[in-house]
């Protein structure tokens, strides 16, 4: 497959991801209707809350792994595709572009994302925050920027070992996709409530390009902590848990990838 289509789908990917979880926080997570009432005549809550936001993430990953996993990796997530770089799985001459894709695809999604959030009367970007990431005050239950850190920094790092765990040749075939998007459904009913999530960069910048001011003064963060524990845990990965076979080393010695 040429690099070009890989791209191509590395950002229909991420696009979706952006779009599907994102839009899921803010179209749907605390939604009422005007019709809808119980008996003291207050709106009933039809959202999806904070369960929903974090299955509707992991789904938009489920359904990528397997509509696009055999054309680009589905990596959606520049840290997973620094992870797979430092575990030997990815070619460096692909990574800026595979990071490219990515953070294009995430702005588009949020981009349009604000265009039909735009169409309900009264909605503001600053107040929405379009499912931003921050810390602080900015953070949803105002953890620290300490605790943000280590929550983004572990959880990516598990998020890698999950990943790579899953994929490995070792591993049944065919069930990745499932324990990779259970395991982000379940990163974020972890960490909504610390940082509303990221563990993928492109996924910060999308919404941060639209909001502005914190969300992009925040934004650093949710590029460092992400990276660092992809990065961390393609190394531990590669040197602890992965059975390097003769046909592997020889391959590394040739730079396939």
């Amino acid at each position: 497959m040429s690099l070009v289509k890989r791209c191509l789908a590395e950002f229909i990917g991420t696009f979706w991801l952006v779009f599907g979880g994102c839009g899921s926080a803010v179209l749907a997570a605390a939604f009422t209707a005007d019709g809808a009432k119980i008996a003291d005549g207050t709106k009933f809550p039809l959202g999806i809350g904070l369960v929903g936001v974090s299955l509707a993430f992991g789904l938009t990953v489920l359904t990528m792994a397997y509509a696009i996993g055999h054309i680009s990796g589905c990596h959606l997530n520049p840290a997973v595709s620094l992870g797979l770089w430092a575990a030997k799985r990815f070619p460096a001459s692909e990574l800026f572009v595979y990071i490219g894709s990515q953070v294009f695809g995430a702005i588009l999604a949020a981009g349009i994302l604000y265009l039909i959030a735009s169409g309900k009367p009264g909605f503001d970007v600053i107040s929405s925050g379009l499912a931003a990431n921050g810390y602080g005050e900015h953070s949803p239950g105002n953890f620290s920027l300490l605790a943000c850190f280590l929550a983004e920094l572990v959880l990516t790092f598990m998020f890698l070992v999950i990943i790579l765990g899953a994929t490995d040749r070792r591993a049944p075939q065919g069930f990745a996709p499932i324990a990779i998007g259970l395991a982000l459904t379940l990163i974020h009913l972890i960490s909504i409530p610390v940082t509303n999530t990221s563990v993928n960069p492109a996924r910060s910048l999308g919404p941060a390009v639209f909001v502005g001011g914190w969300a992009l003064q925040q934004l650093w963060l949710f590029w460092v902590a992400p990276l660092l524990g992809g990065l961390l845990a393609g190394f531990f990965y590669s040197q602890v848990l992965e059975v390097t076979t003769p046909e592997r080393q020889l391959s590394e010695v040739r730079g396939d990838s």
